[in-house]
């Protein structure tokens, strides 16, 4: 495993992360006990970034986290997000500090941690200024119970505001081969402030990996069905191109997919969520791909790029 540090004054972490929407079922049946081992198990792998949210599966997958790093917590630095509640399909986003502080100590306690390593902020309450969110933040911060503070969802101009009233540590945002120019000047302003980059759905949940041609192969309560990037063959021949120039570097096209993220600049942490082993030993794998910048402009040229437009 490769390190690298989070943002210009944060914790050293390894250059693949670990997510965990997919350990919520919205990719499909998750078994939390699995789950608890899979997590060791990228942790014994040399994994030391845990990225959670405190919505998923209504908290449970925190409970997991918890679990799955309990005699660890040394080891590992745990991420997880506030400031935002999903109720049934409606997302509500609440920036209030009372509502992050009561946010953040529930997040403690399903965590059975003292601590939070980086706690991020959904950004999209347009009642409450960034300045008062990140006020409150800063105060926990104080407080010792979350050791930085990143952003969800932020544009340009809250990440500057946001980082003027604290300093922010790292910006979690949609970051793969399949979405890079909508974010540029997001990404841009990010490197300016030395603000480190959490890539979240790294693999295009899953399609990147060639597994998920279109919404069609997808259970009946799959988050993906509210993606329209699934919709049938949108992207299938940029797909088959991707695959070919695996092919002939005898990859797997999500591999290759990860290992063209990871060229792209050592501040950026790609963090792939998964239910499977096999997949997980296959994502960090990517660790090892190098790739010369022929191959690197060749991949980039492959795909158009959407704007990224669901919730981390």
């Amino acid at each position: 495993m490769r390190y690298t540090r989070l943002g210009r004054a944060g914790p050293a972490v390894s250059r693949m992360g670990l997510g965990s929407l997919a350990l919520a079922g919205a990719y499909g049946h998750a078994d939390r006990h699995e789950a608890a081992g899979l997590i060791r198990r990228a942790l014994d792998a040399g994994v030391t970034l845990v990225d959670t949210a405190d919505f998923y599966a209504a908290g449970q997958v925190e409970r997991v986290v918890g679990r799955a790093v309990a005699g660890r917590a040394h080891e590992v630095v745990v991420c997880t997000r506030g400031g935002a509640r999903v109720l049934g399909r409606t997302i509500d986003f609440d920036g209030r500090p009372e509502y992050l502080e009561r946010a953040c100590e529930s997040s403690l306690k399903r965590l059975d941690v003292e601590s939070v390593g980086v706690y991020f902020l959904h950004c999209q309450d347009p009642r409450v200024p960034i300045e008062e969110s990140m006020g409150a933040l800063s105060a926990l911060v104080a407080a010792g119970k979350i050791r930085h503070i990143g952003l969800s969802g932020a544009t340009a101009a809250q990440l500057r505001r946001a980082h003027a009233a604290h300093p922010v540590t790292a910006l979690a945002v949609e970051f793969s081969l399949w979405v890079r120019r909508a974010n540029t000047a997001l990404l841009a302003e990010a490197e300016r402030l030395g603000v480190g980059v959490l890539a979240a759905r790294p693999l295009g949940r899953g399609f990147l990996t060639g597994r998920i041609g279109s919404a069609a192969v997808l259970g009946p309560h799959d988050w993906r069905h509210g993606d329209t990037r699934f919709l049938p063959e949108r992207d299938v021949p940029a797909l088959r191109r991707l695959e070919a120039a695996a092919a002939e570097l005898d990859l797997g096209a999500g591999r290759l997919a990860l290992g063209w993220l990871l060229a792209q600049d050592e501040r950026v942490v790609p963090v792939p969520s998964t239910r499977d082993q096999v997949h997980l030993e296959m994502n960090l794998a990517a660790t090892t791909v190098a790739l010369g910048r022929e191959t690197r402009d060749e991949l980039t040229g492959i795909f158009p790029d959407y704007s990224p437009s669901l919730l981390l």
